[in-house]
């Protein structure tokens, strides 16, 4: 017999990771396991049992390769010949470094009301600080996980 959680049972950490050289694809896979609540044991997939997670210093973030130019994210405006581009690089121009890794944290997690409600346990601020010390967040290194996760 699985047992699921019930409201009353749910209980939300809080992590920190710092995101100065981090690969973005690497950390948003990390970060999507955390707010869904995959790295728990009693993970149950219709609960909102994912933990917040702090990042901070995302304006050091970095991509592999040629992605930060070449790579494009695409929205429509729901007009026809409405379809709109942009690139990190331009995110990052328009001071909007933050929206390069919510974007790619957002289309891990599964699409539906729920998943909206997991992304708001995502926080991200540019620099050290953080208005969160209250929360004691557990700090998890990338470079213990995977040498492969901070850009060499």
């Amino acid at each position: 017999m699985t047992n699921f959680l019930k409201k009353s049972e749910l209980q939300n950490n809080w992590y920190e990771i710092d995101a100065s050289n981090a690969v973005v694809g690497r950390l948003a896979t990390i970060i999507s396991k955390i707010l869904r609540g995959k790295n728990k044991t009693n993970f149950t997939p219709h609960m909102d049992n994912g933990d917040f997670v702090i990042v901070k210093n995302i304006e050091n973030l970095k991509f592999t390769g040629n992605k930060f130019i070449k790579k494009k994210y695409f929205r429509h405006t729901g007009h026809p010949g409405g379809i709109k581009e942009i690139t990190p690089e331009g995110l990052s121009k328009k001071n909007k470094p933050d929206e390069i890794l919510k974007l790619a944290v957002k289309r891990m997690l599964p699409g539906g009301p729920l998943a909206k409600k997991q992304l708001t346990k995502l926080k991200i601020y540019p620099g050290e600080n953080h208005p969160h010390k209250a929360q004691n967040p557990k700090v998890i290194d990338l470079k213990i996980l995977n040498n492969k996760n901070l850009v060499r």
